[in-house]
């Protein structure tokens, strides 16, 4: 029996993995997931999370729940030795340890790219993983709950400054989510009032959304400052240490909550361990038909797909374009991935990857979206919903599309939940000061510990 080994259980991964769930036959070959996490992240969800639009839990796929034909393993592929077929797998206990493969696709996904600045690692927030996502909202309400007892003046606006850096999709749309949350919060504190809240959008290049057209991204931009927002264009963030923000267009101020939402970079495995083929920037090299390598020199047995592989836009107008690394694009190649393995392995004809965009969608908050189509636009309220309708059908499994409709009903009749569980980050908290006065938590944050 072949072994095909998948690295990698996102989005890619895990679609590749149902495909080849449903399209094998019994004793045709075993597959095998290797992933550090017992989930698949829909991550177009995260920024509801932090809103606490959608339930953590119902922005997740369990790996076991749906992939019960296939063997899983939780562990970080640290090497990818193709010469040996073999990679190497660091698991959370234990010593590394090889596996062996027949068949392996590389779909580990990319990593937040980060860069050298003060403070940045000590104090700001990523938004990839529904963990992060879950702490930015309970971030958020601790600092409401803190500053409505405290006087107007520097501390309380710290705790009510909020700056996101990355105008793509995910930094705008949860910056655009966390501002509704805020705004809508007011109403439950008298204490506070709009002009106390301070959210700040830090982009380094003149526009942001650079997947809508020019006029729609401006229109975003003026949309969130009419909302009270700061964006700032052509603009970095030069230092964030011990929360005190200095930007490159000169301006300076104290943020409690800092959310890095600036792109993402090929994950470490790829460029630093293994062998395969890579392009410039350290993706995997593929052809149009997912395997790894060129049209004139192939790698035997290997595919790739999703963040972390350099694959031809066969859509694209324009000559030499690769696939933009969303989810769009992961999830349809992970399907047809799928499908070209299985023929593949029986000899048939395998299958190009093409896909015509089906236009983009974004949230801005609340009731607040925008849409494009070519040069097609809808804004507000309906491409709110078409955002919405869009992303319950699109994420994996009726049980998740029942759970997420639920909640959105339900917040529909009831309104927000407004609540946090930051505690949940340290639970020997209240058992370790057996009701003292002491603050471990605030101990940590003096040391420099982040949640």
């Amino acid at each position: 029996m072949r072994e095909i080994l998948i690295v990698g259980g996102g989005y890619a991964g895990f679609y590749t993995a149902w495909g080849l769930q449903k399209k094998l036959r019994s004793g045709e070959a075993r597959v095998t997931v290797v992933d550090p996490r017992p989930y698949m992240t829909y991550q177009p969800f995260l920024p509801e999370v932090a809103a606490g639009s959608v339930e953590a839990r119902h922005a997740v796929v369990s790996l076991r729940r749906h992939l019960r034909g296939t063997r899983l393993v939780s562990g970080t592929v640290t090497g990818i030795s193709n010469a040996d077929r073999t990679v190497t797998v660091r698991p959370v206990r234990g010593d590394a340890y090889e596996l062996h493969y027949d068949i392996l696709v590389v779909t580990a996904g990319a990593v937040t790219r980060t860069f050298p600045i003060p403070g940045l690692a000590q104090q700001a927030i990523g938004l990839k993983h529904v963990e992060e996502a879950v702490a930015i909202r309970d971030r958020l309400m601790t600092a409401f709950d803190q500053a409505a007892s405290l006087p107007a003046g520097p501390e309380r606006q710290k705790l009510l400054t909020v700056t996101f850096v990355g105008g793509g999709f995910s930094g705008v749309e949860g910056f655009g989510e966390l501002l509704s949350l805020a705004t809508a919060m007011l109403r439950s504190y008298p204490e506070l009032s709009a002009d106390d809240l301070s959210f700040h959008l830090v982009e380094a290049r003149g526009r942001i959304l650079p997947e809508v057209s020019d006029r729609p991204g401006a229109w975003v931009v003026r949309h969130l400052e009419r909302r009270g927002a700061h964006v700032h264009l052509n603009t970095q963030l030069l230092s964030a240490a011990d929360g005190h923000v200095v930007l490159s267009d000169g301006e300076e101020y104290d943020s409690e909550l800092i959310v890095w939402a600036a792109g993402n970079a090929a994950n470490p495995v790829m460029h630093n361990h293994t062998d395969l083929p890579l392009d410039e920037r350290g993706l995997l090299l593929a052809r149009a038909d997912l395997r790894v390598g060129t049209d004139a020199d192939p790698v035997p047995d290997v595919w790739a797909a999703g963040d972390d592989a350099s694959i031809p836009d066969l859509a694209s107008p324009v000559p030499g374009a690769r696939t933009v690394p969303n989810a769009q694009h992961a999830v349809r190649q992970g399907r047809r991935l799928a499908g070209n393995i299985v023929a593949d392995l029986r000899g048939r004809r395998v299958r190009n990857y093409r896909h015509d965009s089906l236009g983009v969608v974004a949230t801005l908050g609340l009731g607040r979206g925008i849409f494009q189509y070519k040069a097609i636009v809808i804004k507000g309220f309906p491409a709110w919903l078409m955002h919405r309708g869009y992303h319950v059908l699109a994420v994996p499994s009726w049980e998740r599309k029942i759970r997420v409709l639920a909640v959105w009903l339900t917040a529909a009749l009831t309104g927000r939940d407004l609540v946090s569980l930051a505690s949940v980050q340290h639970p020997r908290d209240a058992f370790v000061t057996g009701g003292r006065t002491e603050n471990p938590s605030a101990d940590r944050a003096k040391e420099g510990s982040t949640p």
